[in-house]
């Protein structure tokens, strides 16, 4: 029998959970230093895939954000309304919505980059001896288990 998982501040689950807090901590705090406090962390979800690739349909977009296409509803109206995003009718299929990155969405690009720099060379300054290319290959195992 396997042993019994104890329910500490040592467990990975509740470390995963504090650190996602500190982290969107971090990222709000210098987004607004930065003159972007609207852009939250979780926008994110949206914003990357964009940044791959412009345009996606909704339904895309939601399958890549992993993302409920009701929660992506939510999110790309609050995003549309803040100025990142902008929906337009497929060209094609007009019963496809695609979403675009705005003017100040590709903007934002450049201080989200920044940032994510930063904070990058804090955690090797952190833990030297942890590459960071293994906290990424660790987190990429953890957002695809499959229990």
């Amino acid at each position: 029998m396997a042993p019994r998982t104890q329910l500490t501040r040592e467990n990975v689950g509740f470390l995963l959970a504090k650190a996602l807090q500190r982290w969107n901590e971090v990222l709000s705090r210098r987004f607004t230093e930065k003159e972007y406090g609207r852009v939250r962390p979780q926008y994110g979800s949206v914003l990357v895939p964009l940044y791959e690739e412009d345009g996606l349909p909704m339904g895309e977009l939601a399958r890549r954000a992993r993302l409920r296409k009701q929660t992506m509803t939510t999110m790309i109206r609050r995003m549309e309304h803040q100025g990142l995003l902008e929906r337009r009718p497929d060209s094609r299929d007009g019963r496809v919505t695609r979403i675009f990155l705005s003017r100040d969405g590709r903007a934002f690009r450049g201080v989200a980059e920044e940032v994510l720099r930063e904070l990058d060379q804090a955690l090797g300054r952190e833990a030297p001896g942890v590459p960071i290319s293994m906290a990424r290959a660790w987190l990429k195992t953890i957002a695809d288990l499959e229990i």
